[in-house]
């Protein structure tokens, strides 16, 4: 059984075959850092793998799912690499191939905000419950950036293109009730029973057929991962030109110096 207490991120709880996955940085409302990016790379490896796990719940600590990438880091640039040190393009296709590679059925609890990455990481499950209270939506364009880490790969495929454009585009935040109506997630429910009713359909398919439920999914994964695999590098070859850009640098600098920022489309 792997080591999941070595996480520092992440909290991993296993009971009767379901795992529960929970983003643990409250305080930065589980705003995706270096190492968490690293610790979910390395997770959804592990976790895919481990037999006793049959069923897996994906959802955050505190009052939010996951606000995306952590902009304090963003706000940085790596000399040496000479690329901004907020986009983790080293591990973002092994993110996003590792949790759509994973063979047991992952649910997404969407407690709160889900923006960015955390939009991304929640919709790359294969059911998505999410709060009545939550709000979820890529803010990539926001800052400037191309949604290299998975967005254009998954917003496309479950509302179509014209309303991913639109979203992805406008980086409008979309509320729940509107999220369920466009197929974009598959259940609303009260916020004090999120994670209750997602690990209820997650016991439900950990005491199913494993082998019948883990092929269905192959079935159906096999053509979003390859979708993924086709568009995932020049996507993330996208967001590193925008991370390079004026437009990037005053995004970031503007939000760390909480002002409106000025693009210049440069």
């Amino acid at each position: 059984m792997p080591d999941y207490a070595k996480y520092e991120n992440i909290q991993v709880d296993i009971d009767d075959g379901v795992a529960t996955v929970t983003l643990n940085r409250p305080d930065a409302l589980n705003a995706v850092t270096r190492a968490m990016h690293a610790e979910l790379e390395a997770l959804f490896g592990e976790i895919g793998v481990d037999r006793d796990v049959r069923a897996i719940v994906l959802t955050g600590a505190g009052r939010a799912f996951c606000a995306g990438g952590d902009v304090k880091e963003m706000d940085s640039t790596d000399v040496a690499n000479d690329r901004p040190a907020g986009i983790f393009d080293s591990g973002a296709r092994q993110l996003v191939t590792s949790l759509l590679s994973i063979e047991q059925p992952v649910i997404a609890a969407v407690n709160g905000v889900a923006v960015g990455l955390g939009a991304t990481l929640a919709l790359l499950c294969d059911v998505v419950y999410m709060a009545d209270s939550a709000r979820i939506g890529d803010t990539h364009i926001s800052i400037g950036l191309v949604p290299g880490d998975g967005g254009a790969v998954i917003w496309p495929l479950l509302v179509g293109p014209a309303r991913a454009k639109e979203y992805l585009l406008t980086g409008d935040l979309i509320e729940a009730p509107e999220a369920e109506r466009i197929g974009l997630v598959n259940h609303v429910v009260p916020a004090d029973r999120v994670v209750e009713d997602a690990t209820a359909l997650a016991r439900r398919l950990a005491g199913g057929p494993a082998m019948a439920i883990r092929l269905t999914k192959l079935s159906i994964q096999r053509a979003i991962l390859q979708q993924a695999l086709a568009n995932m590098d020049v996507s993330l070859a996208l967001e590193t030109i925008t991370g390079k850009s004026h437009d990037y640098q005053e995004a970031t600098s503007a939000w760390a110096e909480k002002r409106t920022p000025e693009f210049k489309g440069r």
